[in-house]
C-alpha cells in the first residue's frame, strides 16, 4: 500500500522505537516502509521516475504539505547519539519518500554499505578498497577490515608517544604543511574544537603555494620554539614539497620536522626526516577522508590525544548506525537520498551549509572538498555516461555573518538553493543572552524560507517554498563532531550508489597539476608553450610584454 500523503490520525502508540545501532538514543519509524525494489526497473529508470514524483509534490507549497500533515514534523525527524535532523522543510510528501528509499533498495544499498565496510575493492576504477570507517570503528568480522583497524590502533599509540615527548619539549608551536585532504579536515577540526584558552601547542596551518601564505603564517614564530608536520600522502605534492623546504630552512634542520605519508623512504629522503618521526598513511584511506588517521596528528596536538579518541568514537557510532540501522530509520540514507531529491527530482544546481555556530565556519570548506571531489564524476564506474545530473555545487558559511550578505538571494532570487542548518543547542561561551539570538535567527531563518511572507508590494514578496534540512548537535564536542563528519561521509556514499559513481578517485584534481608541471619550466625561461593564449599570458607574467 502506498504511504499515505494525508495526516496520519492521532494514535496513542509511541512514534519512536530503539534503533539497531549502537546508539545511545532512538530513531523515528519513519513515514513509510519502502515497497521491496522492482527487479526489472533500474537505477536510471527510478531516478527518471523522480521527476513525476517532483511533478505531484510542487503542486502542493512547502507550507501546505507541513500544514495538511500533522505529524510530519516528528515523522520526518531522527536522532542518532548527540544529533538530531529534521527533514519536515524538505518538499517532499510521503509517497516520495517511499520512492526514494525503493530507489535505495534497487542499487542495494545496505549490502553495498557493509561491502565498504569489510574492505571490498569498491574503490573500482583504483582496485582498491576504502577503510576510512576502520580508522575508528571495528564493525567487521572481514580479515582485512581487521587488519585495516589494527594498522590504525597502532599509529595512535605512536601519535600519543610523539606528542608525549614533544610535550617535554620547549615547543610551543606546530606548523602543520598539506594542502586538500591532509589540510581541510585536520584545519576545521582544530578551529571548532580548541577552547578559548590555548592548549599545550598552538597549532597553524599551511597549505597554499602562494609564497605569502607561508610569510603570513610565519610572522610571529619563534622557530626554536617550533615544529612542523609535513603531511602528503604520495609525499610528491608540489605545495607540500615546496612549503616543507621554506619550514625546514626556517627551522635551521630537521630536528623538529615530522611527517606522515604513505611513502615513508621519499618522506625520508627529501626532507631527511628520520622513520621514528614518520607516522602512516595507506592506499585504503583517500585524503579527504584521512583526518581519522594519523593525518589527525595536528588535531591530537592541539586539543589533546584523549579528545581526539573521542572525535574517533563519535564517528564510530554514527557508523555503527549506518551500517546496522534499515534505509527508513537510517540518518545517511535520510540525508543522501534527500539530495537526490533536490538534484535530480526537483533539478536544483547547487546546495548552501550554513552552520549557525561560529566554531563550524569553516564546515562548508571541508564539505566542499568531500562532496564535491566525491561526487563531482559524469561517467559511471562502467565508464558509460551517467545520464543523470550528479553534484550540486556546495557552497555556505557561518550564521548570522551570512544572513547579512548572500541570504537576500537565497530569499528572494530566481534560483531555489536547499540547505542544511546546523544549530547546537548547548553554549559553551557565557553569553546566554547571544545564545538565545543565535537560536532565534537559526529559527527565523528556516521557517521563512518554507513559508515566505505575502505582500501586495511585489518587492516585499517572498515567495517561500525554499527546502531545508536543520540539524542540531546537542554540544559542540569532540564526539558530536565526529558523528557530524562521519554522517556527511556516509551521506556522500550512498549518493554515489544511486548515481553509479566512484566517489573514492579524483583523476580531475590531477590534470592541473600535470599541466602545472609542464608549464613551471616555461616560467623559468627554459622552456615555451604550446597554446596560444598561454603563451600571452607567460609573456605577461615573466615581464616580456
Amino acid at each position: 500500500m502506498a504511504c499515505a500523503t494525508r495526516p496520519k490520525p492521532p494514535s496513542t502508540s509511541p512514534r519512536w522505537s530503539t534503533s539497531t545501532a549502537t546508539t545511545r538514543s532512538r530513531t523515528p519509524t519513519g513515514p513509510c516502509r519502502p515497497r521491496p525494489p522492482d527487479p526489472d526497473m533500474s537505477a536510471d529508470a527510478r531516478l527518471s521516475q523522480l521527476r513525476a514524483q517532483a511533478g505531484r509534490a510542487l503542486q502542493q507549497p512547502l507550507k501546505t504539505l507541513i500544514a495538511d500533515d500533522s505529524a510530519r514534523a516528528q515523522d520526518f525527524a531522527l536522532r542518532v547519539g548527540p544529533i538530531y535532523a529534521n527533514f519536515a522543510r524538505q518538499h517532499y510528501d510521503r509517497e516520495a519518500l517511499q520512492a526514494l528509499f525503493a530507489l535505495a533498495q534497487s542499487v542495494d544499498a545496505p549490502a553495498r554499505v557493509k561491502a565498504l565496510f569489510d574492505g571490498e575493492k569498491i574503490n573500482l576504477t583504483e582496485g582498491r578498497s576504502v577503510l576510512h570507517t576502520a580508522l575508528r570503528s571495528d564493525l567487521s568480522d572481514a580479515p582485512v577490515a581487521k587488519a585495516a583497524h589494527a594498522q590504525a590502533l597502532d599509529a595512535r599509540k605512536r601519535m600519543r608517544t610523539l606528542i608525549d615527548a614533544l610535550a617535554a619539549t620547549d615547543v610551543t608551536d606546530i606548523v602543520s604543511v598539506g594542502i586538500g585532504g591532509s589540510d581541510l579536515g585536520p584545519r576545521l577540526a582544530v578551529d571548532a574544537l580548541s577552547g578559548p584558552a590555548p592548549g599545550r601547542f598552538r597549532v597553524h596551518f599551511l597549505s597554499n603555494v602562494d609564497g605569502h601564505a607561508a610569510q603570513r603564517v610565519l610572522a610571529g614564530l619563534d622557530p626554536a620554539r617550533t615544529a612542523a608536520v609535513l603531511i602528503s600522502k604520495t609525499f610528491g605534492t608540489q605545495e607540500t614539497l615546496l612549503n616543507g623546504t621554506i619550514l625546514r630552512d626556517w627551522l635551521g634542520g630537521t630536528e623538529r620536522l615530522y611527517a606522515v605519508s604513505a611513502n615513508v623512504e621519499r618522506a625520508a629522503q627529501a626532507f631527511s626526516i628520520p622513520p621514528e618521526r614518520i607516522l602512516p598513511m595507506w592506499d585504503w584511506v583517500g585524503g579527504r577522508y584521512s583526518l581519522w588517521s594519523a593525518v589527525g596528528f595536528p588535531i591530537a596536538l592541539a586539543i589533546g590525544m584523549d579528545a581526539f579518541e573521542q572525535m574517533l568514537a563519535g564517528a564510530a557510532e554514527m557508523d555503527a548506525h549506518v551500517l546496522r540501522a534499515p534505509l527508513e530509520r537510517n540518518l545517511a540514507a535520510w540525508h543522501a537520498l534527500t539530495s537526490v531529491w533536490n538534484r535530480n527530482g526537483l533539478g536544483y544546481s547547487t546546495q548552501a551549509v550554513l552552520p549557525y555556530d561560529e566554531r563550524l565556519k569553516l564546515l562548508s570548506n571541508y564539505l566542499q572538498q568531500l562532496v564535491m571531489e566525491s561526487l563531482g564524476k559524469s561517467v559511471r564506474t562502467d565508464g558509460t555516461p551517467v545520464g543523470v545530473e550528479t553534484v550540486p555545487v556546495w557552497w555556505g558559511g557561518a550564521g548570522t555573518d551570512t544572513q547579512h550578505s548572500f541570504f537576500q538571494a537565497l530569499h528572494q532570487g530566481t534560483s531555489i538553493v536547499p540547505a542544511d542548518f546546523i544549530g547546537v543547542v548547548r553554549a559553551d561561551a557565557p553569553y546566554p543572552q547571544n545564545h538565545r539570538a543565535l537560536h532565534a535567527n537559526l529559527l527565523a531563518q528556516t521557517e521563512a524560507f518554507a513559508n515566505g511572507q505575502h505582500s501586495d508590494d511585489p518587492h516585499r514578496n517572498y515567495a517561500g517554498g525554499r527546502p531545508t534540512t536543520t540539524i542540531l548537535l546537542d554540544a559542540l564536542t569532540p564526539f558530536s563532531f565526529g558523528a557530524l563528519l562521519a554522517l556527511y561521509e556516509h551521506s556522500v556514499y550512498l549518493q554515489s550508489l544511486v548515481w553509479g559513481i566512484n566517489a573514492f578517485d579524483q583523476f580531475g584534481v590531477e590534470l592541473g597539476k600535470q599541466v602545472a608541471s609542464r608549464l613551471l619550466p616555461a616560467l623559468e625561461g627554459q622552456a615555451g608553450a604550446d597554446d596560444p593564449v598561454t603563451r600571452e599570458l607567460l609573456g605577461r607574467l615573466r615581464g616580456d610584454v
